[in-house]
Order: C-alpha cells, then sequence, then structure tokens
C-alpha cells in the first residue's frame, strides 16, 4: 500500500481530499465507514477497489470516461477546475461525482500528478457483453492496471523528451547512508553512497521527480533542512521497504544473478535504497517492471559537488525563473535526439573529477572537430536529426504499455544507427576511442530490423487494440480474415442496395452501432412500406422520433460473419504484436546499448559543433589547483549580446595561481564582477563535463567542489531573511570547502549594518585563505578589505576598470590587477533613473562624509537633514542647500546701494529666478 504524501507536497489538495467544505463532501462516506449493504454492485466494486488504493485518486472507467466519486470527485474537480455533478445516491446522500474523456485522460493526469497526487488507473477487463453473459445485473470486471506517481511515469505526452524524470530513494543502514535513483522511462539505475552533508547537492544533481525515504530517516534531524527545502518530492514509506537484505536479493533475482559483486561494491544503505526503489516500481506498474539497467555505482568523489543553491545562482540548467532559455544548458544544448539531450543534461550536472574520463569525451569532440572538415560531423548530425527515442519506446514496450508506433521507433532508430556505423566507421585511422566504443555499441541488429519491416505496415496506430498495423502479405491467416471481413462488408453494401429495390425506399439505410450492431434504419414517414412481421422478413427493432429500425435474419447472419472475421483479424494482429514486443524485449540489452551509444555520439557532435560555431577552445586539465583562463568568456552572455548585437564581449582572464589563489575584486556596480565571477565557475563545469569552453585557452586543475554565492534572496517560507539566506549559504562553504574546491562569493555581508557586515566579509576573507586554502574570486565594496593583501600572500587584488570622461562614467569590463578608489554607486544610480536632486543631495552627503572623521560628519548631516524637503520645478527636485537668488542676495547690502545700482540688482535676482 502506498503512503500519500499529498499533504506535504500540496497541503491544498490534501485538504480538498480530506476536509472539503461543500455540503456534498461532507456528505460522502469515508472508508470503512461505507455501508455496502445498500450500494449498487456498481458502487460496492467501486468502494472496493478504492479501499485497496485509500491515497490514490481513482479513475474509474465507465466506457468512454474516467470517473471520480465521493471524495476523489471533489478533490479532483477543484484541481482540474471541472465540473461537479452527481450520480445517484448513497445511504440516502447524493453521491459527488466527475469525470474526465478517456481519449484526452493524460491531459488531466499530468495536471494532478503536478499538484501532487497519485492516481490509480482502474480499466474495464472486459467488455459489457461478456459481462452479460454472467446475468443482467453481473458488474463488468475492472482492476487497477497501474498507480500513476511523478516518478513513474513513461508517457511521452507526461515527459519533458528531453529531460530524465528519476524516481530516487534514499536508504540508511547502519548509520550510512546511500541514494538510488531510476529513470523509469528509460531504464537508467544508478548507486551512490553519501554523508549527511553530502546530501543536498547529490538531490539537487538528480532534480528528481520523486523521492522515497523511510518513515524513520525523516525524522533524522541532520536531514531535517534538506527534506524541508524538497518536501514536494517527498514520497515516505514504512521502514520496513528499506531492508537491505531484502533489498540484495530483490536485485539477485532481479538481474538472475548469484552476487551483486559483479556489479559494484554496494553498501548495505545502497542496497536498502536499490530494494525499496524496485518495490515501489513493481507495486505502481501492478506486478510489471521496465526493462532496468545493472545497476552503475558511482564512487564518491567521482563528479564535483555543486549544491542547489549553487545551480540556482548559477542557471546551469534553468535561470531564475525557471525557464530553460537563458541558462547555460539552453545555449549549449544542439543536441538533435531526446536521449542525446539528457544525456548532456546529466553530465552539465555532474561534471567529472575523473582526469582520464574527462579527456575521453574531449577526444571524443575533438575528433568530430577536425575529422574531414567537418564533414563527418555534419553527415552524422543529419542521421542524428531522424533518430526516434529507442530508449523510452523500449520501456514502454517492456512495461506492456507500448504500441506499434513503439515498435517502429526501434526498428528506424536501429536502422539509423546502421547508417551511423557507416558514416563513421570508415573514418581515419586516429579516431578517438570514445567513438570507437560508440561504434561498437551501435551493433548489427539486422534480423529484428528486417522483421520489423516486413511485418509493420505504413499507417500505424496507436494502439495495438485498434489493429490494422500488420504489413499485408506477411500473416497469410490474417489476410484471409482481413479479406473475408472487407468482403462481409461489400456485401453489406450489396444487400443494401436489394432492400432499396425491394422496398421501393430510396433512403433506406443499413447501419451499425454498439448498441444493436447492424440495423436496417428507414425514415419514419416510409415504415409502412417496409415488409415486417407476417407480411416480409423484416424484423422491427427500435422505433425512434424521426426514424424506424428494423433487421433480417439475414443481415443478422452477415453480422455474426463480419463479427468473427474481425474478432479473428484482431486476434492475430494481438497476438502477432506479442511476439513482436517479446523479440524487441528479449533482445532489450544490445538495443539499449545502441540508443545509449547513438546518444553519445549525439552529445559529442553537438559540443563539437557549438565549439565551431562559437570559437571554444580544449582545456587542459590536470592533478592541481592551477586555474588559468586567457581570454575567458561568459557563454550565456556572450550568445545574447551575438544575438542582439549591442556588441562584442569583453574577455578577461583569471589565474589563481600560488602567489594569487584569492582574488580580491573591487570595482562599482554593472561594471561586470558578478559576470566574471560566474563565467569562471561555468568554464570549470563545463570542462570537467568534456566540453570545449570559451576561452583562448585553459588550464584547469581538478574541481571536487563548486560553491558559489552571489545575488539576493529570501526564504519567508521558513522565516529567512535576506541577509539570513546569504548567511547560512556562507555557512556552508565555509564548513565543506576544501584546497580542491572553487568558490565565488559576491557582497559578503551587506546585508547588514556597515560595520557588522565589513566585519564578517574580513573574517569569511581570512578563513577561506587561511583554513580552507582554495581557489576564491571574492567581489566586494568593501575597499578597506584591499588592507589584508599587506598580510595575507595568497591574496591578490583585483578591479574592473572605468573611465571617467567629462563627468561621465564609461565601464570598460576589464579585469585588471589593483583595487577601486571608488564605487561609482551615485553615477550607477543616476543612470537607474533617480530624481535629480535625490541624485544631487546624494553627491552632497557623501562629499561631507568623505572629509574627515565618519562619525562628526554623521552628526552634522543629522543636523542638516530637514524634516520635510521642499520641492520645486517641473520635476519636483527636493531642494538642496541655497538657491542662486538667495546666495546673490545675501551678498546685497541694501544700505550702500544707489537707486541705479538698487535696479539691476533687481534685473540680476529676475534674471536668476528665470533661468532657476
Amino acid at each position: 500500500m502506498l503512503w500519500c504524501a499529498a499533504s506535504k507536497r500540496n497541503p491544498k489538495a490534501a485538504t480538498a481530499v480530506h476536509q472539503s467544505p461543500e455540503p456534498a463532501a461532507e456528505a460522502s462516506p469515508a472508508g470503512p465507514a461505507r455501508d455496502r449493504g445498500r450500494a449498487t454492485p456498481m458502487m460496492v466494486q467501486y468502494l472496493s477497489i478504492k479501499d485497496d488504493h485509500p491515497d490514490c485518486l481513482l479513475f474509474y472507467r465507465m466506457g468512454d470516461f474516467y470517473e471520480l466519486f465521493f471524495e476523489d470527485a471533489v478533490a479532483a474537480a477543484r484541481a482540474l477546475d471541472i465540473t461537479l455533478t452527481k450520480r445517484g445516491k448513497h445511504l440516502g446522500q447524493d453521491i459527488p461525482m466527475c469525470g474526465v474523456p478517456v481519449h484526452s485522460h493524460q491531459a488531466y493526469l499530468i495536471r494532478l500528478i503536478r499538484k501532487g497526487f497519485k492516481v490509480a488507473v482502474c480499466e474495464q477487463m472486459e467488455n459489457p457483453a461478456e459481462a452479460r453473459k454472467r446475468g443482467h445485473k453481473a458488474v463488468v470486471r475492472r482492476d487497477v492496471m497501474r498507480i500513476v506517481t511523478p516518478g513513474t511515469l513513461t508517457e511521452d505526452t507526461l515527459l519533458d523528451a528531453r529531460s530524465h524524470n528519476y524516481l530516487a530513494a534514499l536508504g540508511e543502514a547502519s548509520g550510512k547512508l546511500g541514494l538510488a535513483w531510476i529513470d523509469v522511462s528509460t531504464g537508467v539505475f544508478q548507486t551512490q553512497p553519501l554523508e549527511a552533508e553530502e546530501v543536498n547537492a547529490a538531490l539537487a544533481r538528480l532534480d528528481a521527480g520523486e523521492l522515497l525515504v523511510s518513515e524513520t530517516l525523516i525524522q533524522r534531524p541532520a536531514l531535517y533542512e534538506t527534506f524541508a527545502g524538497i518536501g514536494d518530492l517527498l514520497s515516505p514509506l514504512p521502514a520496513s521497504r528499506f531492508d537491505s537484505a531484502n533489498g540484495r536479493r530483490r536485485l539477485e533475482e532481479l538481474f538472475s544473478v548469484k552476487s551483486m559483486d559483479a556489479f559494484g561494491g554496494f553498501s548495505r544503505a545502497e542496497l536498502a535504497a536499490c530494494g525499496a526503489l524496485v518495490d515501489y516500481v513493481e507495486l505502481t506498474q501492478k506486478g510489471r517492471l521496465p526493462r532496468l539497467s545493472s545497476p552503475r555505482r558511482l564512487p564518491r568523489g567521482a563528479v564535483m559537488e555543486i549544491d542547489a543553491a549553487t545551480r540556482r545562482n548559477l542557471e546551469l540548467t534553468a535561470t531564475l525563473a525557471g525557464e530553460r532559455r537563458g541558462s547555460l544548458l539552453g545555449i549549449i544544448d544542439a543536441t538533435l535526439t531526446g536521449a542525446g539531450a539528457r544525456l548532456l543534461a546529466g553530465r552539465l550536472a555532474a561534471p567529472l573529477t575523473g582526469i582520464a574520463d574527462i579527456e575521453r569525451r574531449l577526444d571524443m569532440v575533438q575528433y568530430l572537430i577536425d575529422a574531414e572538415g567537418g564533414r563527418g560531423r555534419e553527415a552524422l548530425r543529419a542521421t542524428l536529426g531522424r533518430c526516434p527515442d529507442i530508449e523510452r519506446s523500449l520501456s514502454r514496450l517492456s512495461l506492456g504499455r507500448g504500441g506499434p508506433r513503439d515498435l517502429a521507433a526501434v526498428r528506424d532508430g536501429l536502422a539509423l544507427c546502421a547508417e551511423i556505423r557507416d558514416t563513421l566507421g570508415g573514418g581515419p585511422a586516429g579516431m578517438a576511442e570514445g567513438i570507437r566504443d560508440c561504434l561498437d555499441g551501435l551493433g548489427r541488429h539486422d534480423e529484428l530490423i528486417d522483421r520489423l519491416s516486413r511485418a509493420l505496415g505504413p499507417d500505424l496506430p496507436i494502439n495495438a487494440r485498434d489493429g490494422g498495423f500488420t504489413a499485408k502479405g506477411y500473416l497469410a491467416e490474417l489476410d484471409e480474415q482481413r479479406t473475408l471481413r472487407d468482403e462481409s462488408r461489400r456485401l453489406i453494401a450489396n444487400l443494401q442496395g436489394r432492400y432499396v429495390g425491394e422496398t421501393g425506399i430510396q433512403t433506406l439505410k443499413i447501419k451499425n452501432n454498439n448498441v444493436l450492431g447492424y440495423f436496417v434504419e428507414v425514415p419514419a414517414g416510409h415504415a409502412d412500406k417496409v415488409p415486417a412481421g407476417a407480411e416480409g422478413p423484416f424484423i422491427h427493432r427500435q422505433t425512434m422520433a424521426n426514424r424506424v429500425r428494423f433487421t433480417t435474419v439475414e443481415l443478422g447472419e452477415l453480422e455474426d460473419a463480419i463479427a468473427r472475421a474481425a474478432d479473428k483479424a484482431l486476434a492475430l494482429e494481438l497476438k502477432l504484436f506479442e511476439d513482436l514486443v517479446g523479440e524487441v524485449v528479449q533482445r532489450g540489452e544490445p538495443v539499449a546499448r545502441a540508443a545509449a551509444a547513438a546518444a553519445a555520439l549525439d552529445v559529442a557532435a553537438a559540443l563539437a559543433q557549438v565549439a565551431v560555431d562559437r570559437r571554444y577552445c580544449r582545456p587542459r586539465i590536470e592533478d592541481g589547483v592551477a586555474f588559468e583562463i586567457t581570454a575567458g568568456r561568459h557563454p550565456v552572455v556572450e550568445a545574447a549580446l551575438g544575438e542582439s548585437q549591442e556588441g562584442a564581449f569583453v574577455a578577461n582572464g583569471c589565474e589563481l595561481g600560488a602567489d594569487g589563489r584569492l582574488w580580491l575584486l573591487t570595482g562599482p556596480n554593472m561594471a561586470g564582477k558578478s559576470t566574471f565571477l560566474r563565467q569562471n565557475a561555468l568554464i570549470a563545469v563545463l570542462a570537467q563535463m568534456g566540453s570545449y569552453v570559451p576561452a583562448e585557452a585553459a588550464r584547469i586543475g581538478v574541481v571536487d567542489r563548486l560553491f558559489s554565492r552571489v545575488g539576493a534572496s529570501d526564504d519567508l517560507a521558513r522565516g529567512r531573511s535576506t541577509f539570513m539566506v546569504e548567511m547560512v549559504e556562507t555557512a556552508a562553504i565555509l564548513n565543506l570547502a576544501g584546497p580542491r574546491s572553487l568558490i565565488i562569493l559576491d557582497e559578503i555581508g551587506r546585508g547588514t549594518a556597515t560595520y557588522d557586515g565589513l566585519s564578517i566579509a574580513w573574517a569569511v576573507v581570512e578563513h577561506l585563505h587561511d583554513v580552507n586554502a582554495c581557489r576564491v574570486l571574492f567581489a566586494t565594496h568593501y575597499h578597506e578589505l584591499t588592507n589584508l593583501a599587506a598580510k595575507l600572500p595568497h591574496l591578490a587584488c583585483h578591479t574592473m576598470k572605468v573611465k571617467e570622461w567629462r563627468g561621465d562614467v564609461v565601464f570598460l569590463h576589464e579585469v585588471a590587477p589593483g583595487a577601486a578608489d571608488r564605487s561609482y554607486g551615485i553615477h550607477v544610480a543616476k543612470l537607474a533613473g533617480l530624481p535629480g536632486g535625490v541624485v544631487e543631495r546624494a553627491e552632497t552627503v557623501l562629499k561631507i562624509l568623505e572629509k574627515g572623521e565618519q562619525s562628526s560628519a554623521m552628526t552634522r548631516l543629522a543636523e542638516d537633514l530637514p524634516l520635510f524637503s521642499a520641492f520645486h520645478g517641473e520635476a519636483g527636485a527636493a531642494a538642496s542647500g541655497p538657491s542662486p537668488v538667495e546666495e546673490a542676495l545675501a551678498d546685497v547690502n541694501a544700505d550702500d546701494l544707489t537707486p541705479r545700482q538698487a535696479l539691476e540688482a533687481i534685473y540680476r535676482l529676475k534674471g536668476l529666478l528665470e533661468e532657476d
């Protein structure tokens, strides 16, 4: 039985289910309180199925609709904004009801899933005619065929083709933690051992659709903050589901091995997480499991750890607004297949730390840049552009949820893999090892391609039960039944013509529906011309307002022949479909390897294309702490400037060496400090994921952890101010960063009082230099921090260059050694559009503060500041000091003026007034 986490994922949704204020919901019986003795047979069946799935909304199939009743109907109607109606009574109360059409139910399903619900999909297991054979009161057999949860989606309409949808589980054993994750739609299966402080970064990397945790682990204090941040993803399960011994047995049984040691040395915590995952998938898929790859262990330290805050600040896969466009992934994603896009996103989320693996990926990119002047790359990308999503089609087929089009996707994808092998197979002798391995992985699938090509027709339905997908001539018995069926239909047309001639009724038609089957229909005004009963062969069936319907023995016999032929043809096609699916699933491993190889080639070709188009260079990765970037550029900003044609990006170098592994960067706002910080972090990410980078040259010692503290944000839901969020993120950096880490920090301490903030920033710089001893880019407006250069040997001061020209400031966006002497904040305020009076007053205050002691200056300012400021002129600028008229008048001594001088003074004052 599943545990419902709707209250955690969506408190409003949970309220709608259990505490709805509508009278209908209050009158709805709940669970055991329902009296089955007075319920209709259909409602007894519904309540019984609902009792087995109390934590899910029950989609109860009734003909062409999925219907929901009682509290499910109230919750679904509110969540989907559809009409809540009623159907019959139970215990004297109306039964709330709503429904969605079967043909379009997936659109409603995904909306419910996104709002935190789980949905049990209950199908009709027989048609009404079969049920009637058991008696007129018999109810159509129904059963739940799957439980839909956020982490177990497989349909293309419910998924993003270019993103993984992971179901993850966090297990615990002997005080250790283990994370495991599956993509049900592709079969990916991986594990990772973790410490408590690593959970946040690992979960941020996966961005799972659903996380399974035990009810005991969720109470672990060290993980409170982590779980609070992802509460909408949690699905707590009983602790018994996370038994490591059971997990080992489940995996050994699943992969038909005597020991899991063949796949790696999994910890007990990892095995516990794996077992919970497999059980959960089998439970939600009602006993069926997708084709899963053998679990692959991600060793600790194998990938660059990047916490959630850093991912968000750097906008790796999505912007702060949640959009893909404008993120780093949006810029570098030139893949042409869904599988390639998912692989690229996965690599970007988890940059490697192993130099050999990074170099292997870079070799593949370089080969596709250099190979035959790019012609090999172009031919490869032209083929990949036609490749369907083999991975997801294979997964649906293995779950029994695929259709003829999924078989065609496997056929076409494997045929294109053969084309790719032929395209690249004749390349130069110096082929990259990774490319050669991919060509081997593509394999040869001639027999399967040939059978699927011969078996599948040109026009394929979505569902196998619709029939008509088998190619003519493939199955002789099927062709015979189709001929009989089609010939019978021609006989129907001939029979209609004969009946028209016998009755003289030109509007007579032979029609068909699901209730009456085939019947003869005539206008009501001509019914007396039909020889019925003792007068002829026609038998009356139904009278309607404008039509009368009849049948004949001959028509009934012909209908039986058509039905038998159609049913037999469909049965033959369904059996053939099962055989074809069975063969594909049996060959699942080589098919999956081919799909993975094609995806890897797609990623390498895409990164090669981006490198050529955007003038990226191959980075040099080494084992050390070097960080030397020559003429580096921000990939996203550069692309935006190129698209807007506002000007070229100004490149900057960065060298975090032994003499300056901590850069203190000063300079005005809008000069490019934040862009410079981010571009170096993004270059490190790109390099270690196996991509070329936006620079003239790059030499990077492997970064094991990447940290970022930039921008301003709050977390009001957890009672955190902007400054509190800043301090929490800074604390995490200081506690976790090591010598191989890379850190970018922007404006630490600016969220509090000046002296408090300066003190915190000062102490943070010292700690990063002396304790963490890592590579750091620290941007600040606290110019006082530059004094630390005399004390800290590995600190180097740099600044953003500006140029003053005729009273204006020009931002050059160049980084140079040294320190800024001014922040130019007032100039930026002026550019932002602050009123002129405010800008003038700010300049006056700044001049006062810059004179002498700050405390005495502040006292004079406080005495000088009026409670209310006078406003004048069209712009309403605030008055600041004596006006020119007042100053001129103060210089006039009225007693000493001659009449002529007095008149001239008046004219002069009047002129000043007009100028003002």
